[in-house]
């Protein structure tokens, strides 16, 4: 039986029929969809709206057509919206029908097992040889290096998955074999596509090669040996918001100097007009992580070389939109020693606040 059917019940069932029901489910979420004859939904019902029916005098044997909550929460087949998810789970909605432009159900959300959906597609680069990590790279490709028991990667993977993100592509070179291996069974319920790089094709060359040009849509693009808690749905919502071609994800960077810095006149560069102590300046700092538009992933070309920021700044000279999103919360770029210590005591402690 799928969940659609188990949280699905019949207009004329009774009340009573609807708490043996709703006690038979597997513990999580007590939801019912009430479906008319024609199997569009009417309402939802919990044990709540049962009470209060018979608080208000109805029998058991009332229809729950009658009982039920008519002004519940859906989204559209082929078009679900994040932001709706996103206000159900504020709300503590988690199950949220999935219906037809006739009111069908034709699944159901469960944010007790997805964050949200996002309609994005997803490539992580892979194929870099992570020399800065060498010997451990030496045999093994730095994206599968293991961080309190799990490939690196596979934290991307399984947060992408959270996000309803089922098309995922990795891109290889660097001991491809051994990744197209680590892929052979779904992660996180996915199943990851592998591509190899016949060459070096920079950060996202090897995109133009996934899929056919397509100018409807968005493509997540991202390096797969980072460790983060992005939020992927804000940062998508945030390109939506701002209709963004390019939506660059960044970190805080600050740079102090430890010495006395001096501003010279521009008219006359002999003459000193100001003298700073030790001055910080803050920047925002590219993390490897972009949502661009499949129209501007359109113009790139098979076969050639291209980096991410190659590709930015041709949408910049080109008038595009680029816009950034601020991680809130963790980012480690994996690529020495000192990272991959700090990336497992992160784990570590994350783990053990996990379990505790």
């Amino acid at each position: 039986m799928t969940d659609l059917e188990k949280h699905s019940i019949s207009s004329d069932a009774t009340l009573l029929e609807a708490l043996q029901r709703l006690n038979k489910l597997p513990g999580g979420i007590m939801t019912l969809f009430v479906l008319d004859g024609h199997r569009r939904i009417l309402g939802s019902l919990t044990d709540g709206d049962i009470r209060r029916a018979l608080i208000d005098g109805s029998s058991l044997q009332q229809s729950v057509d009658k009982a039920c909550h008519r002004n519940f929460h859906y989204v559209t087949a082929g078009d679900i919206d994040p932001e709706v998810l996103s206000m159900c789970r504020a709300n503590g909605i988690r199950l949220i029908p999935e219906v037809d432009g006739d009111g069908r159900p034709v699944s159901l959300v469960d944010l007790t097992k997805l964050r949200t959906v996002l309609p994005l597609r997803a490539v992580l680069m892979a194929g870099g040889r992570g020399e800065r990590l060498r010997p451990m790279t030496l045999t093994t490709p730095k994206p599968l290096l293991q961080i309190e028991g799990k490939a690196i990667i596979d934290y991307n993977i399984e947060a992408l998955a959270a996000c309803g993100i089922k098309e995922i592509v990795v891109t290889t070179r660097y001991l491809a074999e051994q990744i197209y291996e680590h892929f052979a069974q779904p992660v996180a319920g996915v199943q990851v596509r592998c591509v190899t790089e016949d060459k070096p094709l920079g950060t996202i060359g090897a995109v133009a090669d996934i899929w056919p040009s397509s100018q409807q849509g968005n493509t997540l693009v991202m390096n797969s040996d980072l460790l983060t808690t992005i939020s992927f749905e804000d940062m998508y919502l945030r390109h939506r918001s701002t209709a963004a071609d390019v939506t660059i994800a960044v970190v805080p960077y600050q740079v102090s100097v430890p010495y006395a810095i001096l501003t010279l006149d521009s008219d006359d560069p002999d003459k000193v007009i100001a003298i700073e102590e030790k001055p910080s300046y803050s920047y925002y700092a590219n993390a490897g992580i972009y949502i661009f538009s499949n129209s501007l992933l359109a113009t790139l070309v098979p076969g050639e070389h291209c980096d991410a920021t190659d590709l930015i700044g041709r949408a910049l000279a080109a008038g595009r939109k680029v816009t950034y999103y601020p991680i809130k919360g963790t980012w480690i770029d994996v690529g020495s020693p000192v990272d991959f210590r700090q990336a497992g005591e992160l784990m570590r402690h994350h783990n053990s606040m996990t379990n505790s």
